[in-house]
């Protein structure tokens, strides 16, 4: 792998090429395109989010710095900034959401076994969304309010691996419950979501497909017990209910019984009252995996600390979901590093690495192991403190 190559290069072998090539041909990519491909906007739009570029003046000059370098890893001419700009408002972005999913296909097969915290054999997901606020002068599609523009990110995490499995952007105005009508179902599998997705119509389709869904429930639902079950006070548990709904539109949107968990976070000193299709899971399991749904909070702050989706290098619509669906490609694809290569080291600490030694040539293996990051709380010996108690 190695043979005196640059650590980009490295990184590019596990890239499925052939698969990109399939995803440009199916939107016609390449039609007409004789210097700049589809791939070598890619790689440019990868090398941004790898160093953390700030701006497509940025990006052109440090790639015209590195260009010798950057030969062996496929960019043969200079680029400038206006031809990175032109392929990100003119290629369509749905090629590079294609070959996003085929990276989290191949990540969700390393994952499968990957331990979450909860012991559960069927696959468990938490969906939830994030909000990007944009300037409303240079985003006038994306209008959110009166003087404001956003895009929401809607995500469906798995939490084997914390891998977006189902992502949609939108305008910051399209309602969250919108989004449960384009999930994909699967039998057996948990949905794990917060209140704001409490609507029992959709909700009733998760029972017909037979998929599980765990929700909290509002303070003002309307329903009447039909049968409980004991619990074990002391792990926090309160109560187990089985439950109908007698709202009078409530009942009729979701005629089947329901299981109500009442549980007490001591932690944060909160009652939460959970709702859920699934009555043969432990009443401390379905707590246990509401709790879980944090997963997708994490990855939201993630992405926007560590890679380019809140300062965008465009401005239409076609260069937001450029963008971000190639940060999806390089987080997924830094997964599979971690997991191919069997790395003890967070995401966080291999983006790092890859940051100051993208360019070196030396096995991608050795990278990781010589370099050692000092724990956020440890502080060197000859390290004197600026202001002393």
């Amino acid at each position: 792998m190695h043979s005196g190559r640059i650590v980009f290069s490295q990184i590019l072998d596990f890239l499925p090429r052939y698969e990109f090539k399939k995803c440009v041909h199916r939107y016609q990519g390449n039609y007409r395109i004789r210097r700049f491909s589809c791939y070598d906007q890619f790689l440019c739009m990868a090398f941004a989010q790898l160093t953390y570029r700030e701006s497509l003046r940025d990006i052109e000059t440090c790639l015209r710095a590195l260009q010798k370098k950057l030969y062996h890893a496929g960019l043969r001419n200079p680029i400038a900034r206006s031809t990175l700009a032109e392929a990100n408002e003119n290629r369509d972005w749905r090629i590079y959401a294609d070959f996003a999913q085929i990276l989290i296909q191949q990540a969700r097969l390393l994952y499968a076994q990957e331990d979450f915290g909860v012991i559960l054999k069927q696959t468990a997901y938490a969906f939830d969304s994030t909000t990007v606020d944009l300037c409303l002068s240079l985003f006038p599609w994306a209008q959110f309010r009166r003087n404001k523009a956003a895009i929401k990110m809607h995500t469906l995490l798995d939490l084997r691996g914390n891998i977006p499995c189902f992502i949609r952007v939108t305008s910051g105005k399209v309602h969250d419950l919108r989004m449960l009508d384009e999930l994909p179902l699967e039998p057996g599998a948990f949905y794990i979501m917060d209140r704001g997705y409490t609507d029992f119509r959709r909700l009733s389709t998760f029972t017909r497909n037979s998929a599980f869904f765990i929700v909290r429930a509002k303070s003002n639902l309307d329903y009447t017990r039909r049968a409980s079950r004991p619990v074990e006070k002391s792990t926090g548990l309160r109560s187990d209910q089985t439950i109908i709904l007698v709202g009078p539109k409530t009942s009729t949107l979701y005629p089947d019984p329901l299981r109500r968990i009442s549980y007490f976070d001591s932690e944060n000193q909160k009652r939460l009252v959970f709702l859920s299709n699934n009555f043969a899971l432990a009443p401390l399991t379905i707590a246990q995996l509401y709790r879980c749904r944090w997963q997708v909070e994490l990855f939201f702050k993630w992405i926007k600390q560590h890679l380019r989706i809140k300062a965008f290098y465009g401005t239409s619509e076609n260069a937001i979901k450029t963008q971000i669906w190639i940060a999806i490609s390089i987080y997924v694809l830094v997964a599979i590093i971690k997991k191919e290569l069997q790395l003890e080291r967070s995401l966080n600490e291999i983006l790092q690495i890859l940051s100051i030694t993208l360019f070196e040539k030396s096995p991608i293996n050795q990278v990781f192991s010589e370099i050692s990051l000092m724990p956020q709380n440890q502080q060197p010996e000859n390290q004197l403190f600026l202001f002393n108690s």
